[in-house]
């Protein structure tokens, strides 16, 4: 659904995020992992005669078709849920970068499967992504998204599929010339507001919306990151805060699609840092499974806040990198459930060890799910001092 020209611009955007999203430069003879659907075979060939062009090693990887996938957890027992093929810890510990073209045939075929049972894979696969945590917290790994359109996501978000494309083609600048000339003017005006809003020495924020009422602790030694080149596209600016300071109500306006799974209207009711109320207009009942794949699951890793100004994503996209960054008429914030980021850290990445992320209050789980709220909100820092300084209204950034 997109042409070449599109495509070819796509892979640009591509190579800009994974070398911004890494701390250090590459140098010939890294190597880069490229997984892809089948749909994004296309894209994944012009990525890969870019990186080889490069000095760098790709090395491809096509995901599972949705048949496989669903055969798998249908079929698999204990052992085989959690094998690790040969080598692959190898692989990881090698790897200076990865790419993934998100292309999915299908987005709910893993729904009449055991939420258990995808959790416990989930869980086994965790020692891999520390793996390029720590990694990337040492400068040696960078890593970028995207997603392409399917008829299978146009269908769910109620939209043809060249209005789903538009959609794409619009929020990613590939419809400009030069599409990597506008992502870094988005870039250059992001870090003015990070520098802005990482210049408060913040206690707490307070969100509020129609359906909102909830504070977040920010903690020590964090800073606000974000439109770094990891996702694309990506507006959002977030920070992952203490998980130990959060209390109050969310509620998720935007649906959301996860392991084939389709939830609304989820409202969480935080005390002490957990959720310990857990509510949805339609599927609570997996909602609550996923916050008991592990302890850290149940409580905040990132809080994020989209600017309308950056972003053009106007329709719900059935697909959480576009919907986590909607622009629309009142913006965004989110909240993922599990995982938090390590680069929020604002010192010195080398010395964040297990040990001081767990006293710094940085969440740790298996689980990352970015629920999104679209309402029109307002956002106060509450500041050390006594202040009290809006930093979040109506859709935008208010520096």
């Amino acid at each position: 659904m997109l042409n070449e020209t599109q495509l070819e611009r796509y892979a640009e955007v591509l190579l800009w995020g994974l070398k911004t999203a890494r701390s250090q430069p590459f140098k010939k003879g890294d190597v880069v992992l490229v997984r892809f659907n089948l749909d994004a075979v296309r894209l994944a060939e012009i990525l890969e005669s870019r990186l080889l062009e490069m000095g760098l090693n790709p090395v491809r990887r096509l995901s599972p078709t949705p048949t496989m996938e669903k055969n798998f957890f249908q079929q698999a027992n204990r052992n085989q849920l959690v094998f690790d093929p040969p080598g692959e810890q190898a692989l990881y510990r090698s790897l200076n970068g990865s790419i993934f073209l998100h292309a999915p045939a299908s987005i709910t075929h893993l729904s009449t499967i055991d939420p258990k049972k995808i959790s416990r894979f989930t869980l086994s696969k965790k020692h891999l992504r520390d793996i390029l945590d720590q990694r990337e917290q040492e400068g040696k790994f960078g890593w970028t998204l995207c997603m392409l359109p399917t008829a299978e996501l146009a269908r769910h978000a109620g939209l043809d599929e060249t209005g789903y494309a538009k959609q794409i083609v619009k929020a990613c600048f590939l419809n400009r010339r030069d599409p990597v000339e506008q992502w870094k003017t988005v870039f250059n005006n992001a870090t003015a507001v990070k520098r802005w809003i990482n210049a408060m020495d913040v206690k707490h924020y307070h969100v509020e919306s129609a359906n909102i009422d909830l504070t977040i602790t920010p903690g020590k030694q964090r800073r606000w990151i974000g439109i770094s080149g990891h996702n694309i596209p990506s507006f959002e600016l977030f920070v992952s805060p203490d998980w130990r300071g959060t209390s109050g109500t969310y509620y998720a306006d935007q649906p959301s699609y996860r392991s084939g799974n389709l939830v609304r209207g989820v409202r969480l009711e935080f005390k002490k840092g957990v959720a310990v109320d857990v509510r949805a207009d339609a599927g609570a009942d997996f909602v609550r499974k996923q916050l008991k794949m592990d302890r850290g699951a149940s409580r905040l890793g990132e809080f994020s806040l989209t600017d309308k100004r950056f972003s053009k994503i106007d329709r719900f996209m059935a697909n959480t990198l576009f919907d986590e960054n909607y622009g629309g008429r009142w913006g965004n914030c989110h909240v993922a459930l599990g995982a938090s980021y390590a680069d929020t850290f604002s010192g010195d990445g080398k010395t964040l060890t297990k040990a001081l992320k767990t006293s710094l209050g940085f969440n740790d789980s298996a689980l990352h799910w970015d629920l999104v709220n679209t309402e029109k909100k307002r956002v106060v820092a509450h500041l050390y001092d006594g202040r009290q300084t809006m930093i979040y209204e109506n859709g935008r950034f208010m520096c």
